[in-house]
């Protein structure tokens, strides 16, 4: 399935949708023509929804021959006002915006609304609507604000909503995409674990052949499954190096080093650079320079060992999906530049090896169950490549580093002793390279403040903040301000992404 991205917020949300449906769902940009979705053989396309009018002089538009190549189309939002306007509908302003939760009544049978409520609550965002359906178009549903909320070609096996399906406020979405898969589409639920993983490990075969492979391992979920993938595809000619940067939590080095050897039978080598890698940071402030410098470091040690065994060509990395929408793609723009995307360096001598980089999160998590992995490494919170780096705001130091470890230490065990841990998708603490006024002692304290950070989400594409316990912050603060010299004040973060990112950095 190809999610054109007519630049929605949700793009990467549709494509989710369609793979929790076990259907393959790729997101390609708006610029793609008819021809090149023609030689792509999709079994469907999806508009996505965006932020402009048909109307506008900046308007965003397709290839209208897409709409007459007899593939099963589906429009959202956006993509549902651009069926109709090509196809010569009518798109206006009713006058009644519809931002939210709104009612929706069904007018008529369809495909994509079937055996769903006559009544139902749906998530809508737009300011024009669709108030003439075109020639050949069935009206399925209304609501007060849109005619037209959702219209159907069953014959052309072309569909449009104005809601959004895909979010979790419309509480059936998931069924309408199932409709348009299974019944417009034809699609076989195939997309499984284990089809990831047979197709994952052909390709790392093909591409590797007899050479020699080097994988970057941090102990993280996204590295150790793509070590367990090509080690089953090409056995002992996989190294894997573990970079010790110095920008990891309390201890880390060592546990990630024990739990590897522990669980695979991998050939391992643990290098320690700390003081390389601060040397290199060193009166560095800006995040993407941060990250860039990190990213070419990592490849300058992997090519050092890669020399010292047989040469070896090429390179493992654990980049997902999301790593790659928010370095930039042709469909979205830069958010921050990943270490091991963006900012990995332009005479790299080694090919990448991503056997992840088409999934999300939650899918490399279920891959690794699959190939048996243990929890503690499947269910292991996230943890940014560059490490600490991107979570001191401003100058990266040993002193600052210290800082940071001994308060996320803290952060992290009273989340796992409230049993938080695993509903969490990350917490950790965060230091901002500024000082504030405190007393402790009856004496006056100049020291830095801790920015604590919890989020929910499900992929990292979007997040929410989490609504600790007030006795869990409290634990939280009253430790650190005791425990850690050098911090005087504590802060919750209760921003939500968008408009904010996870990490701070």
């Amino acid at each position: 399935m190809l999610v054109v991205d007519l630049g929605a917020q949700y793009a990467q949300l549709i494509a989710r949708r369609v793979r929790e449906a076990h259907v393959y769902s790729e997101i390609v940009p708006r610029s793609i023509t008819a021809l090149e979705i023609r030689e792509r053989n999709p079994i469907g396309v999806i508009l996505s929804g965006g932020p402009a009018s048909v109307y506008a002089d900046d308007a965003y538009e397709i290839d209208e021959e897409i709409l007459a190549l007899g593939v099963p189309i589906l429009g959202i939002c956006y993509g549902h006002q651009v069926i109709a306007h090509s196809l010569g509908g009518t798109v206006a302003k009713t006058g009644t915006a519809e931002y939210g939760r709104t009612e929706m009544v069904g007018t008529g049978a369809g495909v994509l609304l079937d055996g769903l409520p006559e009544h139902q609550s749906v998530w809508m965002s737009h300011g024009d609507s669709v108030t003439t359906a075109p020639d050949g178009f069935t009206v399925t549903a209304s609501t007060e604000g849109s005619p037209v909320a959702a219209m159907e070609n069953r014959s052309a096996g072309i569909f449009g909503v104005q809601y959004h399906p895909e979010v979790a406020h419309t509480p059936r979405g998931d069924e309408v995409f199932k409709h348009f898969l299974y019944e417009a589409c034809q699609a076989p639920p195939s997309w499984t674990r284990h089809s990831i993983i047979e197709e994952s490990l052909a390709a790392v075969r093909s591409q590797i052949g007899d050479s020699q492979v080097i994988c970057g391992l941090s102990g993280g979920v996204d590295s150790s499954v793509a070590a367990a993938l090509v080690h089953a595809a090409v056995g002992d000619q996989l190294t894997c190096i573990f970079v010790d940067h110095g920008l990891l939590r309390a201890g880390e080095g060592v546990q990630v080093e024990e739990t590897f050897r522990r669980h695979f039978d991998i050939n391992l080598i643990h290098v320690k650079a700390q003081d390389r890698f601060l040397d290199a940071l060193a009166g560095v402030t800006d995040p993407e320079a941060k990250r860039k410098i990190i990213g070419e470091l990592f490849i300058r040690v992997f090519e050092e060992i890669a020399a010292e065994i047989s040469d070896a060509q090429f390179l493992v990395q654990g980049t997902l999906y999301p790593d790659v929408i928010e370095s930039g793609t042709g469909t979205a723009a830069k958010i921050k530049t990943h270490h091991n995307v963006g900012g990995l360096p332009d005479d790299m001598v080694f090919d990448l090896v991503e056997p992840l980089r088409d999934l999300f999160k939650d899918e490399v998590r279920a891959v690794g169950e699959e190939l048996g992995l243990p929890a503690e490494i499947v269910w292991r919170q996230p943890f940014p490549g560059p490490g600490l780096a991107v979570r001191i705001i401003g100058d990266v130091t040993l002193e600052r580093l210290e800082i940071l470890r001994a308060a996320d230490t803290i952060v992290v065990d009273e989340i796992r002793k409230a049993g938080l841990y695993g509903e969490i998708w990350q917490s950790f603490g965060v230091l901002p390279a500024i000082r504030s006024v405190g007393v402790q002692g009856d004496e006056r304290t100049y020291a830095y403040p801790l920015i604590v950070r919890a989020v929910m989400s499900e992929d990292a594409m979007t997040a929410d903040w989490a609504r600790l316990p007030y006795d869990v912050m409290e634990a939280i603060s009253s430790r650190v301000m005791n425990e850690v010299p050098g911090i005087n004040r504590v802060a919750y973060d209760i921003s939500s992404k968008p408009p904010s990112t996870i990490e701070w950095e």
